[in-house]
């Protein structure tokens, strides 16, 4: 894993099938994915960089909305035409979310897990106070690091990466997520779509779920037993079935109703 990289990862046995999108957590990149792209291998995995992360640190976070409209036109310069298939974990969760709203005809199916969609609030809100104002301590992200189970070798370039993204960068991403509200016409949407947060998540994103599933009953609202937020590296195996399964047209079984 580097900090370049790539954001299109060719199949190395091609099977026809369709492209599958990655959107990335915040305060992090692409590079999260790493785990994901050898259950891949069948089909084009693109991971692009969300504004103001990964290669794109330069850029301000032009708010969810515009987010989204910048992966529809990111997704469409990698792929051919047609749509895809997307997931997004936390952030590019949320996004995930505003990308099938705004651009439903790119959009096959959509999986996410930790999609904030509730207003956040409490002991959360108060931790993102304190992640700011501790933003450049390198020991801060060392922390972080452990914190969400990351493996040894990615440690660094964790911290790395989130020493350059910019305080208001993830002030102003902090405060769009934060803010909570379904997407403005998302309940038109009418692709596949399974939502999932994990058992030991915070509260706020079971909720999300129930909030979710009553603007969208044709969704799938799943838990994910036993797993914190960031679960494509703290369950690789699982994470990696239950997409396999997603994109083949099923539910995993391992899932727990909501």
């Amino acid at each position: 894993m580097t900090a370049h990289f790539p954001e299109a990862h060719d199949p190395s046995s091609p099977a026809g099938h369709r492209p599958v999108v990655l959107l990335h957590g915040g305060n992090v990149a692409n590079w999260m994915w790493d785990p994901q792209l050898p259950a891949l291998a069948d089909r084009l995995a693109v991971t692009p960089h969300l504004p103001g992360f990964g290669a794109r640190t330069a850029e301000p976070w032009p708010g969810l909305a515009a987010a989204a409209d910048d992966m529809a036109a990111r997704i469409r310069s990698l792929t051919e035409d047609g749509p895809v298939d997307v997931v997004g974990l936390s952030l590019g969760g949320v996004v995930a979310l505003h990308l099938a709203a705004r651009h439903p005809e790119l959009v096959a199916s959509v999986l996410t897990s930790g999609a904030a969609v509730e207003r956040v609030g409490g002991a959360a809100r108060a931790t993102s106070g304190l992640q700011l104002a501790l933003w450049d301590k390198r020991w801060f992200w060392k922390g972080q690091a452990v914190a969400f189970g990351l493996p040894a070798d990615s440690h660094e370039l964790y911290v790395e990466h989130g020493l350059s993204v910019r305080r208001e960068t993830a002030r102003a991403m902090l405060a769009d997520v934060y803010a909570g509200g379904v997407p403005d016409g998302l309940a038109a949407y009418r692709g596949r779509m399974l939502l999932v947060a994990g058992g030991k998540e915070p509260a706020v994103l079971r909720r999300s779920l129930e909030t979710l599933q009553r603007a969208l009953p044709h969704a799938h609202t799943r838990i994910a037993p036993g797993m914190h937020h960031v679960w494509n590296v703290e369950d690789v195996e699982h994470w990696n079935a239950v997409q396999r399964s997603w994109l083949a047209g099923d539910v995993h079984p391992w899932l727990r109703t909501v």
